[in-house]
């Protein structure tokens, strides 16, 4: 079916109100979790979680307390049998879980998780993220805070962020009281039904002979053991983000595992691409009842369609649609502008492929480069993502559109550039110079991209090149991440490169200093990360990415095929 004919009169975007609403769906009858048999000590029972505790699709339904105190028996034979039952099966609902920590969702059994020393470090809220389950910290876990406490770094902030929090919840607790357990609910986390527990008096666990007894991680693996021995049947699970750790303890029997809670996506294939290729039938299925007017937005004309259809509801507000007809029929390229149930405005883009709308002379190669420059060169649009391979053309599109809209159309004053100063290999040592010359060797990618954008012009000659880089020099400001809390950019165009470096406490800290007209361009690469303990799944790049999808003034794209080089392209393909 060919794109339906434009109308003579124009129509105007409905307010919210005035949208038909989608009809309600029939509530269905839900079938209860058939729990093992209740025991005195089984006397609590927790609230529905909104999600398990290492982020998982699944969720479990109302679950058994089963509390740890001192004078609290062990679990039942019942429920130890189903525990070691379910572990044989292995159940699979998250395969980076423990079987004992999958066995114990089954069951409905509360865990208790001894927590190492580098995942207070790492997130110094770890304490309050285990939901209704209990947190164990060993004495030597508060030997090894204490060591990491001095200093500026990340490191150190965390440790003294997480000495307060625990200085907070004893401060007011006698040792007896310690000893039952403190309510991690006590400053007010009310996600956290649990209770923590401290190391009160020597745990000796029998450890393999050789591992030596004064390390701290022997240590912590001993304690491990030691509760595994004094509560028998109760899951007892060790977090870690050391994988040497896990390893050793899975390698003497005990359950172990990551720290989930940060990970933004399991998997990071269902990361939010930004793009949905729409279904051959869409124009039927969806052509019935359709409205089509012209609009003038920032000087541009553009074509908006209103339709309604099943296909709606999955979309999200700035995704961009596609329709390629395979029969010959025309092309469709849109952007999702409103959405309201089953009825959605969608508005055609501006072709930046062709020469006569390039961007600082640049053009869009493929598809996913033309919505990147649609978003780029949007006024609306104050947030934007970009993520992709190397030489999918991420910083090249960035700063064309900035200088474009920097020296062109003057929308914003000032461009600037920072990204994170992690090497790829050693590090060559403290760099002389101000706070720019420092940065002159990590912005070697966007020197390369203005070399690129200069030569664009052609009639200029040598002389008009020349005062022309000047120009462009002078309207970029290179900054490092270092100096910029506190700080408050108001009309600038600021680029963060490789923001797949960042933690997403990071990548708050930078997207919060921007002022009134500011654009923010996030690019990065997933694929190429050299933080130490940051994955796919817990990068600032992909938290940001699944924060804000869907936001009226926010865009992402996953830039797909290269353009750098046919050499480029098949070394990336080969090796």
């Amino acid at each position: 079916m060919p794109l339906p004919k434009m109308p003579t009169k124009p129509a105007a975007l409905l307010s919210p109100k005035e949208y038909p609403k989608a009809e309600k769906a029939k509530p269905t009858k839900a079938t209860k979790a058939v729990l093992p048999e209740k025991t005195k000590a089984d006397n609590a029972v927790s609230a529905s979680r909104k999600k398990p505790v290492s982020t998982e699709t699944a969720q479990v339904a109302k679950t058994t307390r089963v509390t740890a105190e001192k004078s609290a028996p062990a679990v039942t034979a019942p429920i130890a049998t189903a525990i070691v039952a379910a572990a044989k099966n292995k159940l699979v609902s998250n395969p980076n879980k423990s079987g004992t920590s999958r066995a114990a969702d089954k069951s409905g059994i509360t865990k208790l998780f001894v927590l190492d020393t580098n995942v207070l470090m790492h997130d110094p809220t770890s304490l309050f993220r285990f939901e209704e389950h209990d947190v164990y910290l060993p004495m030597i876990t508060l030997e090894e805070l204490d060591d990491h406490k001095k200093g500026m770094s990340e490191v150190a902030r965390n440790a003294r962020q997480v000495s307060r929090s625990l200085d907070a919840l004893v401060g007011d607790i006698s040792h007896q009281d310690i000893e039952k357990g403190i309510a991690l609910s006590k400053l007010g986390n009310k996600d956290a039904g649990g209770h923590l527990y401290f190391q009160t008096k020597l745990q000796i666990g029998a450890l393999p002979v050789g591992l030596p007894q004064g390390k701290a991680d022997n240590q912590i693996l001993g304690v491990v053991r030691a509760l595994e021995q004094e509560f028998p049947g109760r899951p007892i699970v060790l977090v870690s983000k050391d994988i040497n750790m896990r390893i050793k303890a899975r390698a003497m029997g005990l359950p172990a595992e990551d720290y989930f809670n940060d990970h933004v996506l399991e998997d990071s294939d269902l990361l939010y691409s930004g793009i949905v290729q729409l279904p051959d039938d869409f124009w039927n299925k969806h052509g019935k009842g359709i409205e089509t007017w012209q609009e003038n937005k920032n000087g541009l004309s553009s074509t908006f369609y209103r339709i309604t259809g099943p296909v709606i509801p999955s979309l999200l507000v700035n995704q961009f649609v596609y329709l390629e007809p395979k029969n010959g029929e025309a092309s469709f390229y849109g952007q999702v502008r409103q959405i309201n149930g089953k009825t959605a405005v969608l508005q055609t883009l501006r072709d930046y492929g062709h020469i006569k709308h390039s961007v600082w002379g640049i053009t869009s190669r493929n598809r996913e480069q033309n919505f990147a420059l649609n978003l780029l060169m949007d006024p609306e649009c104050d947030f934007v993502t970009l993520l992709g391979q190397a030489g999918t053309g991420k910083t090249l599109l960035a700063l064309a559109a900035g200088l474009a809209q920097v020296l062109e159309t003057k929308t914003y004053n000032e461009i600037i550039v920072t990204r994170v100063t992690v090497p790829v290999g050693e590090d060559i040592g403290f760099l002389p110079g101000t706070e720019e010359e420092k940065m002159s060797p990590w912005m070697g990618a966007f020197d390369d991209n203005l070399e690129v954008l200069n030569k664009s012009d052609n009639d200029a000659g040598d002389w008009g090149r020349a005062a022309t880089q000047d120009l462009i020099r002078s309207k970029i400001k290179i900054k490092s991440l270092n100096f910029m809390r506190g700080r408050t950019f108001v009309n600038k165009f600021l680029i963060i490169d490789e923001a797949q470096n960042l933690t997403p406490k990071q990548v708050k800290t930078l997207v919060t200093r921007a002022g009134p007209g500011t654009k923010i361009i996030c690019l990065g690469n997933i694929a190429q990360i050299d933080t130490p303990y940051l994955t796919e799944g817990s990068s600032g790049l992909t938290y940001v990415v699944d924060r804000f999808k869907g936001w009226a003034h926010s865009g992402h794209v996953t830039l797909a095929r290269g353009e750098r080089s046919r050499l480029a392209d098949h070394a990336s393909e080969i090796l």
